[in-house]
């Protein structure tokens, strides 16, 4: 990434005119919560910056810029804490593979803003303007609060991923699951759609040959996961086609005589939704099982009204459209017996298989024994992302009216 200098965009520093400097480090708090990568960076420099804020809270800031021995250095802090927003708001706002790629220089950018703002705040002759003993000590205590940061070890994992000119199917997996964690409101392909966007904004901006070759990999990087997730779309569709092509034929043969018309028909039993054995490795899941949590919409839906969710699920694996109530009546029988994790642990085992995900029947069993609604949140965002909506209810039109000739 550019130097800790260059990150002096002046379209965000504009909107920061007139802020002292109480009021940047709020602005740096909140966007610090906000934080898509680096959180755990940016919530100890938030931290770091809290306890400064205390310290400035207790002084006159525009009694302190009366004097020249106070107000140039105050007003360099102030630019260092707006150029630190600009740093921490990149961590919410720019593309995700951008940050991971230059998730190093993005750390020592961390290490240099605060070392910038903790030079300007000593320079500054405060204890000469304010001998309070609680005052000392807080500043004595923002000098103490010295914190390395790093990158985590899924970032750095997810770093030689992408950056990896050869990516194998795993690199690719680790992707799918990184954006989707990253966008969980969006599908894999609308997610790449997104950082191929804000890639070429970057590659715009960017005067850095080293970052620009690196930017241009990414965008490749995001072009071929779009291609992949395209052929894995179309092999699907292809496959449902010639089988619903199948199960069309059949019905004419058979309904030649009744001369009923089949307007929508049901796709085969036999619907190959699996992959060629051989053709493709075990995949993992795309989400987390504890990821749920970032759905909280459909985690409550799930968890007040589970048969929407499960019929939703029960109709890809079963491949075979199941409505709301018929998943109801099939949750009540079994739970006569108390099997009811029995019962979709048997539905995630066939959706499992039918699109090639690693697991076993015990890590069925405990995933839905533990946290059935977890689970289930995990298979219907497996199936949004993979963009599989399942077989639909088939409609039949009545014959057409016929006349009895004399």
């Amino acid at each position: 990434m550019s130097n800790w200098d260059t990150l002096n965009e002046v379209g965000n520093l504009a909107q920061l005119t007139g802020v002292n400097a109480v009021g940047l480090i709020g602005l740096i708090v909140d966007t610090a919560n906000r934080a898509r990568l680096h959180k755990k960076n940016c919530r100890k420099f938030a931290h770091h910056l809290k306890l400064i804020g205390n310290l400035l809270e207790q002084l006159k800031i525009s009694e302190l810029k009366k004097y020249p021995e106070t107000r140039e250095p105050l007003e360099q802090l102030e630019d260092a804490l707006k150029r630190a927003y600009v740093l921490v708001h990149s961590c919410e706002d720019k593309s995700y593979l951008y940050l991971v790629a230059m998730g190093w220089s993005i750390v020592n950018q961390f290490k240099r803003a605060q070392d910038e703002i903790d030079r300007y705040l000593r320079i500054m002759p405060l204890l000469t303007l304010v001998s309070n003993a609680r005052f000392k000590e807080r500043l004595e205590r923002i000098q103490r609060d010295q914190y390395e940061y790093t990158l985590e070890e899924a970032d750095r994992k997810m770093q030689v991923a992408i950056l990896n000119q050869e990516p194998s199917k795993a690199d690719t997996v680790l992707l799918e699951k990184s954006l989707s964690c990253s966008y969980p409101s969006l599908r894999f392909e609308q997610a790449l759609t997104e950082e191929f966007e804000k890639l070429q904004v970057e590659l715009q901006q960017s005067q850095d040959v080293k970052q620009c070759q690196v930017i241009q990999h990414l965008i490749g990087v995001t072009e071929a996961a779009s291609r992949h997730s395209r052929n894995l779309e179309a092999s699907y569709s292809n496959s449902r086609d010639r089988k619903a092509l199948s199960g069309d034929e059949n019905c004419r043969k058979s309904n030649d005589a009744l001369s009923t018309v089949r307007m929508t028909s049901l796709p085969s039993r036999e619907h190959d939704l699996k992959y060629p054995k051989g053709s493709d490795p075990v995949e993992d899941w795309h989400t987390d099982l504890l990821d749920c949590c970032s759905e909280p919409k459909l985690c409550a839906k799930t968890c007040f009204f589970p048969c929407g969710t499960i019929s939703r699920i029960a109709s890809v694996a079963n491949n075979t459209h199941m409505s709301s109530g018929e998943a109801c009546n099939e949750l009540a029988a079994y739970s006569l017996f108390m099997s009811c994790c029995c019962y979709t642990c048997c539905i995630r085992k066939k959706f499992r298989k039918i699109f090639n995900i690693k697991g076993g029947l015990c890590d069925d069993f405990l995933s839905h024994l533990l946290c059935c609604c977890c689970s289930l949140v995990q298979e219907y965002r497996e199936m949004e992302i993979r963009g599989v909506k399942g077989p639909v209810k088939s409609m039949t039109s009545p014959p057409s009216a016929q006349q009895m000739e004399f």
